[in-house]
Order: structure tokens, then sequence, then C-alpha cells
């Protein structure tokens, strides 16, 4: 499964930290964690870690991933940006292609494989290639929050988080999933820092930590699940003047970004609705292509946007951020950035 991750059943995240710092202490550097869940100006960190070599010592921020995709490194960068300080990716294993990626970009990261990046002069780390000792076969799951219904959930809370103090039932209509759902991400969501109760109410906390976890996740776990149809279209030159409300649709990923931003020029076409009206394969002259430019996926969410044209900007933010291109990433972060402004 996606959702699985390559670590021990009984790995915890302190553990996870504490195998990565090993590994650097094997390559001759002093490593060692000041304490998890640290806040910081705009988010907060999982951990702060002390590395020393040459008589010099450089503290970081840590970002813990486990189950690290290629698809989610976009949105995993963009969370360790917002750390505000020298940030340090953590993960159980980075594979060589995301190692290459994430050099590129300059973004240190050590995995408990022993794969590791960090330019920190007198301190250069370049290792790639290591496999992780554990079998591929032993998975943990992630958090129940962060399953495919889950993420349903946490949606309705991203795009109005003062939802969180609804009635469960009103939580699980808008969410469109069952109520049993919304008790248990409910519960569990406490326990990772995301609500608490605030004079008798529930109150959202950490929302842009939670909205940049939830992007890293939708496209691994709920949009495979979502898809209705990918076509060929060939041109996109109406992606700026379509009604998709004719349709039953709205617009998300690209052309939804550059309609918001006026920033992109889109490459590829997403639309979400409840089923594919036969008057838009029509219209647009699609035809069928599995890998085609325009991908119709299934609306989950029943409340209404601010503008009925587009899907809600959270989920335009995860659109653009798997899609792992520069242009599209950058539209997203003009998007993030609307929403935390919108937040405040």
């Amino acid at each position: 499964m996606d959702n699985a991750v390559i670590v021990d059943k009984r790995t915890a995240p302190n553990e996870l930290l504490a195998a990565a710092l090993a590994r650097l202490r094997g390559y001759g550097i002093k490593a060692a964690a000041e304490g998890p869940k640290v806040a910081l100006r705009k988010t907060a960190a999982d951990a702060i870690v002390r590395l020393g070599y040459g008589g010099r010592e450089v503290r970081y921020a840590v970002e813990l991933k486990r189950g690290l995709r290629p698809k989610a490194l976009g949105a995993v960068v963009h969370q360790l940006e917002r750390l505000g300080e020298r940030a340090l990716l953590v993960a159980d294993y980075v594979t060589p292609p995301m190692a290459e990626e994430l050099r590129a970009r300059g973004i240190p990261f050590v995995d408990g494989a022993g794969n590791a990046f960090i330019d920190q002069p007198p301190l250069f780390v370049w290792v790639k290639g290591e496999k992780p000792q554990l079998p591929a076969g032993v998975g943990l799951p992630v958090g129940r929050a962060f399953q495919a219904s889950g993420l349903q959930v946490l949606f309705v809370l991203i795009c109005h988080p003062e939802w969180v103090d609804l009635p469960y039932r009103e939580i699980a209509q808008r969410a469109g999933v069952a109520h049993g759902t919304v008790g248990w991400v409910m519960a569990e969501l406490p326990k990772l820092g995301f609500v608490a109760e605030v004079q008798g109410k529930r109150r959202l906390l950490q929302h842009e930590r939670l909205l940049q976890q939830w992007a890293e996740f939708y496209p691994r776990t709920l949009r495979p699940r979502l898809l209705l149809g990918r076509y060929r279209a060939e041109s996109l030159g109406w992606w700026n003047t379509i009604d998709p409300t004719k349709y039953g649709a709205v617009l998300g990923g690209e052309p939804a970004g550059g309609r918001i931003t006026r920033y992109l020029r889109p490459g590829t076409a997403t639309f979400y609705a409840d089923r594919v009206d036969p008057r838009l394969i029509v219209d647009l002259r699609l035809r069928t292509d599995a890998g085609g430019n325009v991908e119709i996926y299934r609306r989950f969410w029943n409340f209404d946007a601010k503008d009925a044209a587009l899907a809600p900007e959270p989920l335009v933010y995860a659109d653009l951020m798997a899609t792992g291109d520069g242009r599209c990433i950058e539209t997203a972060r003009l998007i993030f950035e609307r929403i935390v402004r919108a937040d405040a």
C-alpha cells in the first residue's frame, strides 16, 4: 500500500530521530537532540538537533517524515522552508532519485539507512544508495487522520477552521464521510497537536502545518481513489474562459491556480465533479487517454468555495504541489500565502 512506510512497527518518531542521528555519528559528526515539538515563528519543528564538526556546532530545526514519496517532495520542501530557520529533513528512507533532488535544492537531510546530504563548511556529507536494513514489507500505517476518509474530514477543517466545533454529524455531512469517521479523527487530532479545547469549545491549532501535511498525503492517499477519467484535449485554450459549473464541475490544479494568481499557464487541466458530464467531453473535444492533459476527479466535499467555478484554495495548493513542476510550485506558494493571510 502507498501509505505504508519502511520502518519497524515499534518505531516511534523519537526512535526514527535517534536512528538518523546515530548514522551521522557514524560519520564522525557530533549529533544530539535538544527536545521534541519546538514552537517556532511560523510553525513547529518536530525537534531541534545540534550537529558538531571541526570545532563548529550548528542547530537545525527537524522535520520528521516517514514513507516519503516523490509526489510529496514539493510539499515537504515547503514545510521545511516554513520552519523559519535552518532546517533538516529526517526520514526513514530517501531513495537515490529523491536524494539527488534534495541535494539539487540544497536541502539537508539524513535517513535511517545512512543516506545524507549536509553542506555546512567545514562539514560536507553526501551519501546515497544505502538500503534500509528493515524489510520493505514491514509497514506502519500513518495516523488514521491522514488516511483517505480522514483526509476528507481534515479538508473541511482546513477550509473552515471555525467548523471544528460543529457537531460531528454536520462535519461528516460536509466531508462526505460516516459520522463515526469524524469521531476517530477528532479523537486523534488533540494527540497530534492540531485541536485543543479552549473555554469549552474545540479550536483548530497549527493551521498552516496541518495544511502542509494534508497536501503531502492527499496526492498519494486520497486523490488516486478519486479519478473518474483522464482525457486528451488538442488545446487547453479554454482554461480561462470555460464555465465548469455548466457541467456540474469545478476547476482544480493548474487552471484554478492560473485563475487565482494570473501567474501560471496550465499544461494540464483538472476538474472535480460528481460524475463525468458527456457534454464536457463533447464540448471540449476530449478523447480518452491514460496519459492525457485533462483529468477529472470525483468531488469529495459538500460545501461551496469562494469562487463557485474553482475548487477550494487548499485543494488547489495541494494539486499544484504534487506536480513537481517549478512554476506550479511557485504558484502553490502564492496561494498558500493567500490562505495564511486570510487566516490571520
